[in-house]
């Protein structure tokens, strides 16, 4: 209901700078021909009125920019909390449930395992909220040493399996063939941190069947570029250009069901770019996968 009475504002304002800008421009018309013999007033006119519009036009945009990121800051608040409150409210039924009632066994351990699969997502989160406000500060990982990027890619391959409970072949790894080592001179953390959130990602969007290939290739000595690409849902033309931002989560019912804060890829591409580097998606719409591809300078060392 909020986010609808925010684009009824954006909507509203658009509407009077609009018309704001098309009475400026009657009424200086109309002065030009009123006036047209006062040279000197003419030419002072001109600059004054081209003060006016650009003045009108820089405080809608600001106005619209704005009202669009308190909209994502509220989907952001919401959608943390929902993934706080969650795991939070499942966890106190389970122990109320054991306190109150005398279960066997094997219904005991069920418990404590959804308990424990609970308490992950809910430091998932928290970890999620705190690397979001690592990666906007720009003297955060600032020691670095050569990374193996190869096995780094591996380990979070399995790691992704392990958290979605995937089989080995959901996630598919190839390799251009090269003699030398493939290291990244960077943090081993960030750079961790930056790869899970691709692949998890990518299994978040596959849908029921994952089918995710991860690609690494070496274009030439200065460069490792690495590729994940799913089946999943796609991303729509009109959000490619956003879901690198800040709280952005894209807007459409058949992912309804996916749960996030908005801030994975906005870490990802804060992390490529403090390594030199940078990040890009690719998508063909809906419905037919995307791929995310992160590109970072090679180390020789």
């Amino acid at each position: 209901m909020r986010i609808t009475s925010r684009r009824g504002t954006i909507v509203f304002f658009l509407f009077l700078g609009i018309t704001l800008v098309a009475l400026a421009v009657a009424l200086n018309v109309g002065w030009i021909i009123l006036n047209w013999r006062q040279g000197v007033l003419l030419f002072f006119g001109i600059i004054f009125f081209a003060l006016i519009i650009a003045g009108m036009i820089v405080n809608t945009s600001f106005l619209v920019r704005e009202l669009r990121r308190s909209e994502q800051h509220d989907s952001f608040i919401n959608a943390v909390t929902h993934e706080l409150k969650t795991p939070v409210a499942s966890i106190r039924l389970h122990l109320e449930t054991l306190q109150r009632h005398d279960l066997p066994e094997t219904q005991k351990q069920e418990f404590y395992r959804l308990m424990l699969s609970d308490t992950d997502r809910l430091t998932e989160t928290v970890e999620q909220v705190l690397r979001a406000g690592r990666a906007g500060d720009k003297k955060a990982g600032r020691q670095k040493s050569a990374v193996d990027f190869r096995q780094l890619v591996r380990e979070c391959m399995d790691a992704a399996r392990t958290r979605h409970h995937l089989p080995p072949e959901s996630l598919h790894y190839e390799e251009t063939p090269d003699n030398g080592g493939l290291r990244v001179l960077g943090s081993d953390e960030d750079l961790r941190t930056a790869v899970f959130n691709v692949l998890d990602n990518a299994i978040k969007y596959s849908g029921e069947h994952v089918d995710v290939r991860v690609r690494l290739n070496v274009p030439d000595e200065k460069r490792i570029v690495l590729s994940v690409r799913d089946h999943g849902v796609g991303i729509p033309p009109d959000d490619m250009k956003s879901i690198f931002k800040r709280f952005y989560r894209v807007s459409h019912r058949s992912l309804a069901h996916v749960k996030g804060t908005g801030l994975g890829l906005f870490i990802v591409k804060s992390i490529a770019q403090k390594h030199g580097g940078k990040v890009f998606a690719e998508s063909e719409g809906e419905g037919k996968g995307t791929t995310v591809t992160m590109e970072l300078p090679r180390s020789m060392a």
